[in-house]
């Protein structure tokens, strides 16, 4: 298993939707998170900032970065485009954080 931790924006204004919808996730999706062998995810906020800071656990043979050809990954981001920063295909805007440290 290794650790993925990335980081994205909200639109002002958006905090709460984001919330409502993400506590409203299509089951769907959750399937697809998992049988991509992802698992433990969590979602942080920053409220003053608007920035999203994202973790989760990926399987060592993890099909995570086919997730972004995936209709239901595609049809979710379409649904969230309207409360973060995304490119123009609405795939959000998104940077990895490298882990500098860790303690079990």
């Amino acid at each position: 298993m290794k650790r993925v931790a990335f980081k994205m924006k909200l639109k002002p204004g958006g905090a709460a939707e984001y919330q409502r919808r993400h506590d409203a996730l299509w089951p769907e999706l959750a399937r697809a998170l998992r049988a991509a062998g992802i698992s433990d995810y969590s979602i942080f906020l920053d409220a003053e900032t608007l920035t999203l800071f994202a973790v989760q656990q990926q399987t060592d043979d993890s099909t995570a970065s086919e997730l972004p050809q995936h209709p239901v990954v595609r049809k979710w981001w379409d649904h969230m485009a309207d409360l973060m920063e995304t490119h123009p295909d609405h795939t959000p805007v998104c940077l990895e954080l490298p882990e500098v440290f860790h303690l079990d």
